[in-house]
């Protein structure tokens, strides 16, 4: 999908590092409003080609004072200023406002963090819906605070410590809020946003999925020549499946899809996908089995990053080796490759900050969008690549994939390289978590939780634990389960299960799985920890 190419009103997000950013871009697309992050430091034609209506400018956890602090591009406030944009700042971005307009902002005397009542000063853009001295909880999270407004700025709303909370300058159309209106924690954010997006900036909501459908298909046959070939990588996961679906509607036979057997599957995975493909998505496969490739490039890596890299590197050399063959069979050497990639592992395959890039760190690289060589022959079409997972899934059903694989449990492209934590091919290390993993989703299917839940996996952990099996002392392995619960992966909560659930599954697999004596579950969220354990 090309942003340009999107007939809607564009809001678009500066990111300056925030753990919040995403939800920025999740709220506002939840008003039917198309929305794009890019990082805040991104050159002032980058920002421009993309015609925005609003700008937003994100928090982040740094500080204006400090000499290597991000910033937007220079010209940027002559810019928006000249063509009419709107701009609104969100903490770090409020305070850069102040600053790069000749405010001042210094360290505050008492800082904020969390919950924090605000009083309503000025009933004017930002509150409308508001009356003078009317309150709300919202989330604060900053250390600085603005001392001086620049000129023809006002203060529209104050925190109950008395520090600015909000601002304005309608003439020039900025704005600023000092807390996060994103969260769930300001109850009442959500309307604010509301409210500055159709009364003040007056954005139209004419966002709808039905409208991607017609664009992806218009800019993949555009993409795609009358005589091209297209090669789709499918994992049997819902956005390769999604994915596929579309561009087969925009081209037909001249999509060739390949599902790659690379020994990193779950319990029966490719007989059960394969099947799915034929019988209710009548998509043309070829099942290619490179067992013997994949792991023995893995024997011995241990670091998750490296599989990674292994992997997508293999991964490109089946397709290569299936377009040549294909290229026999058709006379014609297939050009393009189409991929599953969503938002979120573009947002996760950022680069760190101080890296001159962007100011998000890189969370790990997904093996299709960091984990490619260089030297890719394919060119990549990647159609999925701005919608989150909740939004590939509504697509999925306009396109009328069935309701039962669209509600599949995401599955890592790299497989279970990534949920075996060190050397894959030691030992049965693959087979154990295949059981295990069986075992665990099948209990959670049986006990009606598998629509409650985002994703849920088993772990190989590289440890041993002494144990007690038949009376006899037992030194075996030690596996894990996560389960979480997420709207588009960029955030999770760990799943509550009840404890006779987890007693009747931890039973099963010691009792079924040779080799394991000891079961834990991991009760972590995301941040800290990510998903995935790799």
């Amino acid at each position: 999908m090309d942003p340009k190419e999107v007939k809607s009103d564009l809001v678009l997000i500066l990111d300056f590092g925030s753990q919040y950013t995403h939800l920025i871009t999740r709220r506002i697309r939840s008003l039917s409003v198309f929305s794009l992050c890019i990082s805040g430091t991104s050159p002032l034609k980058a920002i421009t080609d993309l015609n925005p209506r609003v700008v937003i400018l994100s928090g982040g956890p740094h500080s204006v004072h400090a000499s290597d602090s991000p910033s937007f591009a220079s010209g940027f406030v002559e810019w928006a200023e000249a063509n009419g944009v709107f701009v609104l700042g969100i903490c770090y971005g409020l305070q850069l406002i102040v600053q790069r307009l000749g405010g001042v902002v210094k360290v505050g005397e008492k800082q904020e963090y969390g919950r924090m009542e605000i009083e309503v000063e000025k009933v004017n853009g930002l509150y409308g819906t508001k009356k003078v001295r009317d309150r709300q909880v919202v989330w604060m999270s900053h250390g600085d605070e603005v001392a001086k407004l620049p000129e023809g700025f006002e203060v529209v709303a104050r925190s109950q410590q008395g520090s600015v909370a909000a601002v304005e300058n309608h003439s020039k159309k900025f704005y600023g809020l000092q807390y996060h209106p994103e969260v769930t924690h300001s109850p009442e954010g959500m309307e604010t946003l509301r409210y500055f997006l159709f009364d003040v900036c007056g954005i139209t909501a004419n966002w709808k999925m039905e409208n991607i459908l017609d664009e992806e298909i218009k800019v993949i046959k555009e993409t795609v020549g009358p005589d091209d070939h297209v090669i789709c990588a499918l994992s049997g996961g819902v956005d390769s499946t999604v994915a596929a679906t579309l561009v087969h509607k925009a081209i037909g036979d001249r999509l060739h899809c390949v599902f790659v057997d690379n020994g990193l599957l779950r319990y029966k995975e490719r007989e059960r996908v394969m099947e799915t493909f034929e019988r209710d998505l009548h998509l043309p496969v070829t099942c290619v089995d490179a067992v013997d490739q994949f792991l023995s490039k893995l024997k011995g890596v241990i670091d998750p990053e490296v599989k990674r890299k292994i992997i997508g590197k293999e991964f490109i050399s089946i397709f290569d080796a299936f377009g040549h063959e294909l290229e026999l069979k058709i006379g014609k050497k297939p050009s393009y490759l189409v991929q599953g990639t969503l938002y979120p592992d573009v947002i996760e395959s950022c680069p760190p900050p101080g890296s001159g890039r962007t100011h998000s760190h890189t969370i790990k690289s997904h093996h299709n969008v960091g984990g490619l060589p260089k030297d890719m022959k394919l060119k990549l079409i990647e159609p999925l690549k701005l919608l989150f997972k909740d939004e590939v899934r509504q697509l999925g059903r306009i396109l009328n994939v069935p309701e039962a694989f669209l509600k599949r449990h995401p599955f890592p492209g790299p497989g279970l390289a990534v949920r075996v934590l060190g050397d894959v091919t030691e030992g049965n290390a693959l087979e154990v978590l295949r059981q295990v993993d069986e075992i665990f989703i099948q209990s959670i299917k049986d006990a009606g939780l598998y629509d409650s839940i985002w994703q849920a996996f088993a772990v190989f952990l590289p440890i041993k634990s002494v144990g007690v099996q038949g009376d006899q002392r037992t030194h075996s392995h030690v596996v894990a389960l996560r389960a979480v619960t997420s709207q588009d992966g960029m955030t999770a909560d760990w799943f509550n299960f009840e404890h006779q659930f987890l007693d009747n599954v931890a039973r099963k697999i010691c009792n079924s799985v040779r080799g394991v004596n000891r079961v834990v579950q991991d009760i972590t969220s995301k941040p800290p920890s990510t998903i995935e354990w790799e």
